[in-house]
């Protein structure tokens, strides 16, 4: 429903639109919703890759699994960048930046002005006021909330109260600002930041390991200029050191460094002790797709999708062609997978998918590879020293290796 702030956006390019006779290509107002969607994608796809469990669970940094609170309050976790858009909208309608005016698609002046101010400016900034956000009464009022979720996601990086949303403005648009005001800046640079931006702050809080601790040790100095998810996470569960932004230089400067981040991030990396990979499960139901629109529920698509199952929308149905394709990959070169778990009193719980859809199931050329996809998640199973393994729904009759359950 807050979408409805956009109206007046929506309505400028759709004037612009009508008076040029084609698409306002130079039109910062159609630049402005653009910009939105590309940076909610950017965190959608950090959020997806790290919830794909047949690729992330070795390399986690925390065990534990997001529950229904968290993703409850962090619902409208993207409020700021519909903030952030409409802050936008106000300086592009004033005459605070006049730079603005013309609109240049390319100007690596600007590039370096935008790097020199934020390491000068937004990093030091950002680093003070989080740390004063960590004391009394300012934590509690203002900070609180967004350290109540346990596990860090993509997603939990937007989460927060309106004073954060504005630090974060300030820390990502000065460096803009200020190439502008030189007369430097460029569409290139807005897209090119805001992206870069976007996308430190998603991997921070992605909660898996992407950088090899060998690149660290192979250039040490990278250390400090470089935070990782490991870094992060220390200080959303610890909340007593690593306040940076996204360089460890200022926590090393001010004292304020947690310097376990090294050691969790290679236990992280490597799926050693220490680290948060998903173990052997003690308990696993081996499940099958549906149909095509329940496939769009999966954890890794879409929280607000995920979080109701049953609940079928309008807006997948244009998806669906999309999710007939993958269906027809996973049909030619997949095979099981583990699509989510959940511990319940310190027992793993996992939920295996055979690549398989419900319809394939009665087709008499499909039954053999899906025989043959069960038994290979069996006798894995067995291997891995699961204890308990569930067959579900059609996965019961259709596989005549159900005697080693």
């Amino acid at each position: 429903m807050q979408y409805v702030l956009f109206g007046p956006l929506v309505w400028k390019v759709v004037q612009e639109w009508r008076e040029q006779g084609g698409l306002p290509l130079g039109s910062w107002w159609l630049h402005l919703l653009v910009l939105f969607a590309v940076r909610g994608l950017t965190y959608q796809f950090w959020f997806t890759y790290g919830n794909m469990l047949f690729f992330t669970r070795r390399r986690r940094v925390v065990a534990d699994g997001v529950d229904f609170r968290q993703i409850d309050a962090e619902w409208d976790w993207d409020n700021f960048l519909l903030l952030q858009t409409l802050i936008g909208a106000t300086v592009v309608n004033s005459p605070l930046l006049p730079g603005l005016r013309q609109l240049c698609l390319w100007d690596p002046r600007g590039w370096a002005v935008a790097l020199l101010l934020h390491v000068g400016f937004s990093e030091p900034v950002f680093y003070l006021a989080h740390r004063a956000l960590h004391r009394t009464p300012l934590f509690a009022r203002y900070h609180a909330a967004h350290h109540a979720s346990g596990v860090t996601q993509p997603l939990t990086a937007g989460f927060g109260t309106p004073l954060e949303s504005l630090l974060l403005t300030l820390a990502m648009g000065a460096p803009l600002a200020g190439a502008f005001l030189v007369g430097h800046g460029s569409l290139a640079l807005v897209y090119g930041h805001a992206f870069v931006f976007d996308y430190l702050r998603a991997m921070g809080y992605s909660n898996v390991e992407i950088v090899s601790p060998r690149v660290f040790d192979a250039f040490p100095p990278l250390r400090y200029i470089l935070y990782t998810p490991s870094y992060l996470s220390l200080h959303h569960r610890e909340r007593r050191g690593n306040f940076c932004l996204f360089m460890p230089a200022l926590d090393a400067a001010f004292g304020t460094l947690d310097g376990r981040a090294w050691a969790l991030q290679r236990a992280a990396y490597d799926g050693t002790a220490g680290g948060g990979a998903l173990g052997t499960p003690e308990f696993v139901l081996l499940a099958h797709v549906v149909d095509i629109m329940s496939s769009m529920h999966v954890p890794f698509v879409l929280r607000s999708l995920s979080s109701a199952p049953f609940a079928n929308h309008f807006i997948l149905l244009p998806f669906w062609p999309v999710a007939f394709g993958f269906m027809l990959l996973m049909w030619c070169c997949s095979k099981t997978f583990v699509v989510s778990f959940y511990y319940l009193r310190g027992h793993l719980h996992q939920t295996w998918s055979v690549p398989r859809y419900g319809f394939q199931y009665f087709l008499p050329a499909a039954k053999k590879g899906i025989n043959h996809q069960i038994e290979l998640a069996i006798l894995r199973a067995d291997r891995m020293g699961v204890k308990v393994l569930s067959l579900a729904a059609l996965n019961k009759v259709s596989s005549p290796a159900c005697f080693y359950c």
